[in-house]
């Protein structure tokens, strides 16, 4: 699904991805954990296709295509979500509208009429009730007034909306009490299936005991420098990136 070969990317003339091989295949979830500045909002971000960082090297590829040209909303066209760390307030824009057109936008890309106002409405009933969604909150101003878990949970609603073949949580657990959090991890365990994949860009193992990954990757200094299961994360968990760091000079 997703195939990163050798890329290099940054910013500003500053070397921020110093050669990231991964791939990602449907059904598969993949965390990638670093310290500060490792380099793992900076991926999302490039694979996302934010123009603020620069491909130096190396190729970009989701569904055999190369998509390293691509806008970012030709890459959401295509099947790829990104959640934001810190989602942005669009004070009179309702939830609902948001979406709408979001779908429509999809679906105009597609060579597809907008969805019937019936069928909106269904699905969005259908989804709101899968993610125990109040029916007052998608008529509320997006993100506007919203507490952390809310904007988090919203973030997940268009998630599910817009059904997309590879999903990037940006630490989507940062400022989450662990209610907020299981509402958050369970709305994705109920999405993921055979047919798409989530990255989950985290600090912290603790979300990880909720949406298990079956891959765990750790970034430093740009680099992927090791792989595991998600015993990985317990072990970095328990000892922190020292451990990771003191091999990488030996």
């Amino acid at each position: 699904m997703l195939q990163i070969n050798q890329l290099y990317a940054g910013v500003e003339n500053k070397n921020i991805l110093k050669g990231i091989d991964l791939e990602i295949k449907p059904g598969e979830v993949h965390a990638i954990m670093g310290p500060n500045g490792s380099g793992k909002s900076t991926l999302s971000s490039v694979v996302a296709g934010n123009d603020n960082f620069e491909v130096t090297k190396g190729a970009v590829k989701f569904l055999g295509e190369d998509i390293s040209e691509l806008s970012p909303e030709e890459r959401a066209h295509r099947g790829i979500f990104l959640s934001f760390q810190y989602p942005i307030e669009i004070p009179g824009v309702s939830v609902t509208n948001f979406v709408k057109t979001a779908i429509n936008e999809n679906r105009k890309a597609q060579g597809l009429e907008d969805m019937p106002a019936s069928e909106m409405l269904k699905l969005i009933k259908s989804k709101a009730d899968l993610l125990e969604i109040d029916r007052k909150f998608l008529s509320r101003s997006l993100n506007e007034g919203f507490s952390g878990g809310e904007k988090k949970r919203n973030e997940i609603f268009q998630m599910a909306m817009l059904n997309p073949k590879l999903a990037i949580l940006d630490e989507t657990d940062s400022g989450l009490d662990i209610d907020a959090l299981k509402i958050v991890a369970n709305g994705v365990n109920k999405l993921k299936n055979k047919d798409n994949a989530v990255i989950v860009i985290t600090h912290y193992q603790r979300l990880l005991d909720y949406i298990v990954p079956d891959y765990v990757h750790v970034l430093i200094d740009g680099k992927i420098v090791k792989s595991g299961t998600k015993e990985l994360a317990y072990e970095l968990e328990a000892k922190g990136y020292d451990w990771i760091k003191e091999e990488l000079v030996i």
